[in-house]
């Protein structure tokens, strides 16, 4: 699997190769600080894209994410998922 090493970069430009794989992956990075600090509302984002893809433990990670957010926190990270797939 190819590891892609994001850090401040809006991933919008990876089209084709933003799997459910990559986005469970860039939302573990955001939620460890692994290469970039820990970020709960840019996790919570790639949690809940990764989510939409199929992966499960994309979904428990979300939620389990969800119990340490303010409202406002996750609502954010909620309309930065929508601005990634262009519904916002």
């Amino acid at each position: 699997m190819a590891r892609y090493e994001m850090s401040s970069i809006d991933c919008g430009a990876m089209g084709a190769a933003a799997t459910g794989t990559v986005l469970f992956q860039l939302g573990l990075m955001y939620a460890v600080g692994r290469s970039v600090p820990v970020d709960r509302v840019a996790a919570h984002k790639w949690f809940n894209l990764a989510a939409r893809e199929g992966v499960a433990e994309a979904a428990r990670l979300r939620k389990e994410l969800a119990l340490e957010m303010a409202a406002d926190e996750i609502a954010e990270a909620q309309r930065a998922a929508r601005r990634w797939l262009g519904l916002a």
